[in-house]
């Protein structure tokens, strides 16, 4: 069961998934708490897409913009097209300057795990191991084999030497 419901003191409208379960429910806007009991249910159903379409045309009513919702898609077909559009997170990393792989790593760490796939850096950190002769140029070679572009494995390697993981000596890399 969800619920469109709103607050009595901002006048923010949002989605409250099973009301019975809760006594109560906090405001996403204003964070006043209220009893799920007492809040105002503008519409409510056992569709989550429903509610949400519901909530939308609830909104664009209260900004005397019914006509204009009207003409729109519906919500979810809003949401893929936003998707389609622009450039992907790493893309937009890597645009900024950010290594997308460290991005992700960061984000495995916090998560607690990981994925089955694996990193930019443990693919580079895993050529060091597996070539015979561990030189920039074979280890560059050896990840992009794996799926690292050349120059991204070259940055890699640098990075890592940097912070102490790899050592370097006579164009020679080994893991410490």
């Amino acid at each position: 069961m969800y619920a469109v419901v709103g607050c009595n003191e901002c006048a923010a409208m949002w989605l409250l998934s099973d009301p019975r379960t809760s006594d109560s429910a906090q405001c996403p806007r204003c964070a006043k708490t209220h009893r799920t009991a007492k809040l105002k249910r503008f519409f409510e159903s056992e569709d989550r897409e429903a509610a949400r379409e519901a909530r939308a045309a609830l909104l664009a009513k209260k900004r005397d913009e019914s006509a204009a919702f009207a003409e729109l898609d519906h919500v979810s077909e809003l949401e893929r097209a936003v998707d389609e559009a622009g450039i992907d997170d790493r893309e937009y990393l890597e645009a900024s300057g950010i290594d997308a792989d460290a991005v992700d790593e960061a984000g495995a760490r916090a998560e607690g795990g990981g994925s089955s796939a694996r990193s930019r850096t443990e693919i580079v950190r895993d050529a060091v191991r597996a070539v015979d002769d561990p030189t920039e140029e074979n280890v560059a070679a050896h990840a992009s084999e794996h799926g690292v572009p050349a120059e991204t494995a070259r940055e890699i390697l640098t990075r890592l030497a940097r912070r102490g993981e790899l050592s370097e000596s006579g164009g020679r890399y080994r893991v410490l």
